[in-house]
């Protein structure tokens, strides 16, 4: 399933975005004590502000690694999990904040998200009265602060590494910043 383009750019660049809105499963890396890195397969949800992750609250380890350090980073590396093409790697690296003031229901309004990436979750739902643990889910927030993009896929190259765009004290995302300009035009002339 190829997604649609979004009509208003996110905070991450469109070839980014891409990959996040396509990949069925992200590896999802905390820092644990020590500082040591651990990784998680998770399903990323993407709005084009922030990429959302849920996790059962049941012995949680890495909502207590959150906890402790909410730094993260998102890689979109497994051309299985992609359902896009042609084939491209990512990293997203970010702030991460849980929202667990309401496990039953502050999930719900990533539904929509959710069901694009796992119509099977429909099912579930259904039965959330069945399955009362597994719906005890605190919601991770992704603040996207960079991203590292390998276009071919190929991450013996260097990738292309892009700070996320800002968002405004109320909520709007500042404008992307002007592109350089050509040599010999008016703009780009040495004085």
């Amino acid at each position: 399933m190829v997604h649609a383009p979004r009509l208003v750019p996110g905070v991450l660049p469109v070839d980014v975005e891409r990959c996040c809105d396509a990949a069925l499963v992200a590896e999802f890396t905390v820092v644990a004590r020590g500082g040591r890195p651990v990784t998680y397969p998770m399903i990323p949800l993407y709005d084009g502000r922030r990429i959302f992750l849920t996790s059962s609250v049941l012995f949680s380890r890495k909502l207590a690694h959150l906890r402790a350090d909410p730094r993260v980073c998102l890689a979109i590396s497994d051309p299985v999990a992609l359902r896009t093409g042609p084939f491209a790697r990512t990293v997203v690296v970010g702030d991460a904040r849980i929202v667990d003031e309401d496990l039953h229901h502050a999930w719900e309004p990533l539904l929509e998200l959710w069901r694009e990436k796992e119509p099977a979750i429909d099912g579930f739902v259904r039965k959330r009265f069945a399955l009362p643990l597994f719906f005890e889910r605190a919601v991770i927030e992704i603040t996207p602060r960079r991203s590292f993009f390998w276009a071919d896929g190929d991450t013996t190259r260097p990738p292309r590494l892009d700070e996320a765009r800002p968002v405004t004290a109320a909520g709007d995302l500042e404008a992307p910043p002007a592109p350089p300009a050509a040599p010999g035009t008016a703009a780009g002339r040495r004085r």
